[in-house]
């Protein structure tokens, strides 16, 4: 069993070349179309789908390029843009090539930065170009926006689906008729997260085979969701919903994808399903840069009970 967690697929299966991405066929061609040069560049799309990866392989596969990478979720005041941005731009190159810049995460940079970022791409434009990657493009200011070619790199569902059936066969992985379905609905819930859904996979199969002793799609628990929220017992909802992580592992923030799901197909107000999937949507989002995540599901609860 140990020896199931002694590669990590997630790092065993990140994409290093271009082939690797799991792609549709309009990016791909984009993509293939790439050599020495490229435009400022913006790729948006959930977590997980491979943006970082895919800015990576330009710079470091297809162009092989002098780059700067910052986490600009770490690293997002204006002092970086300042002097590790903009000292690495207005330089040129040692080879003569195109320089770039990454900036992962850059829906994370403060207004200020955010504002010298563009002066910096259109200054030194003829010797670096940029290349963002962002979970939320709304984030990302319309000046930038509008300086950058935006790319979503939500990957096609079934081609997400033939990558794991590689990925479990390459592991040897035996999945059982009765637990293909599992298998499928598994992908769907986590979907498009790739990272997210390798992760869960390989914890399913840690015996040798893909087993998940209870369906994926929580039906109940997101009736009982609703229920407690409805009779304004969100209180008492986290109790029920600790006790039960261990059936939907733990993960909230596909708990708040499915429960949102539900909502827009219940028979609520239209008023009261825009209130509701307003609210989620914020807390999906705060879900990503907190440190507890049940606590943040937990205080997703608590506002959606008050909508009522």
């Amino acid at each position: 069993m140990s020896n199931r967690f002694n590669n990590i697929w997630i790092e065993k299966y990140r994409p290093k070349t271009l082939n690797d991405i799991i792609l549709t066929k309009e990016n791909r061609n984009f993509f293939s179309s790439i050599k020495d040069e490229i435009p400022h560049l913006l790729f948006v799309g959930p977590p997980g789908i491979g943006k970082s990866s895919a800015a990576r392989i330009i710079v470091e596969d297809i162009m092989k390029c002098q780059y700067l990478y910052i986490n600009a979720s770490d690293e997002n005041g204006i002092d970086t843009i300042r002097s590790k941005v903009t000292s690495f731009s207005q330089t040129k190159s040692i080879d003569g090539k195109i320089k770039v810049v990454i900036l992962d995460e850059a829906d994370g940079i403060s207004a200020e930065g955010m504002r010298a970022l563009r002066n910096t791409m259109e200054e030194y434009s003829a010797r670096t170009r940029f290349i963002l990657t962002a979970n939320y493009k709304h984030k990302i200011i319309p000046a930038i926006q509008s300086r950058t070619q935006s790319i979503d790199l939500t990957p096609p569902f079934n081609d997400v689906v033939n990558r794991m059936v590689e990925i479990v066969k390459q592991e040897k992985v035996k999945v059982d008729a009765d637990q293909k379905q599992n298998f499928i609905e598994l992908i769907k819930q986590y979907s498009p997260d790739i990272r997210s859904i390798i992760n869960n996979i390989q914890k399913a199969s840690v015996t040798g085979e893909f087993i998940l002793s209870s369906k994926v799609n929580n039906t109940t628990i997101i009736d009982n969701i609703h229920n407690h929220i409805q009779s304004k017992k969100s209180l008492k909802l986290r109790k029920y919903l600790i006790e039960r992580e261990s059936e939907f592992q733990g993960d909230y923030h596909s708990l708040m994808k499915q429960y949102l799901n539900y909502v827009y197909e219940s028979d609520l107000s239209v008023e009261n399903k825009q209130q509701y999937i307003l609210t989620l949507s914020e807390y999906m989002y705060r879900y990503v840069h907190v440190l507890d995540k049940e606590i943040c599901a937990f205080a997703c609860w608590v506002a959606l009970e008050n909508i009522y």
